[in-house]
């Protein structure tokens, strides 16, 4: 004879596991909301991070030895957008597609004159640049003594028996409009991290 099975009705869960259930689930929508506000606060972050580098602060990075010694390859600075330029500060510009990284020496308006042994003079004064190692007259094509156009920046290399600046009519003088901003901070290498002068 056969036995006849007989379907036992499912137990009602108990208070503690509805409570334990209730628990496990209040904990994962607590976590899915503190994910997804955290997700949200590091893209606002990054993407307003984009923006002030992009648009107040371009960070840049050194290629190249015009600039030696002040920069050097591989250094990485921070550049500040906009306002008035005087002599000795250090801008970023563009120039055939890239970013060249030079030294205002003249203003619009002023006479620059440079002697054979690479002297700077402006308006007939010696110019001082103690952030110089060696002055050299380097690649200069143009007729000198020479005025710095209206509008217009007079900017030198650094390392002047090897930078392509201002002293050639390739490059000429700069224009506001090609200006990225002034270098005002090195972030990297860290034994060179400061203003810079």
């Amino acid at each position: 004879m056969m036995r006849k099975k007989t379907a036992v009705p499912p137990q009602p869960p108990t208070v503690g596991q509805l409570e334990e259930e209730l628990k496990r689930e209040t904990y994962r929508r607590r976590y899915n909301r503190a994910l997804r506000s955290t997700i949200y606060t590091l893209i606002t972050v990054a993407a307003v991070a984009v923006l002030v580098a992009t648009l107040i602060l371009p960070v840049l990075r050194i290629y190249g030895t015009s600039m030696t010694p002040t920069m050097t390859d591989g250094d990485i600075v921070v550049s500040v957008k906009g306002g008035s330029f005087e002599r000795g500060d250090i801008l970023a510009f563009w120039f055939n597609n890239k970013i060249l990284v030079k030294r205002v020496i003249a203003q619009p308006g002023e006479w620059v004159d440079i002697d054979a042994d690479g002297n700077v003079s402006i308006d007939g004064e010696p110019l001082d640049e103690p952030y110089l190692t060696e002055k050299a007259l380097g690649e200069c094509d143009i007729d000198l003594p020479y005025q710095v156009p209206d509008g217009r920046l007079f900017v030198m290399g650094d390392h002047r028996s090897t930078s392509a600046d201002s002293r050639s009519s390739t490059v000429g003088c700069v224009a506001e409009e090609q200006i990225v901003g002034k270098l005002v901070f090195r972030v990297w290498p860290l034994d060179g991290f400061g203003p810079l002068e």
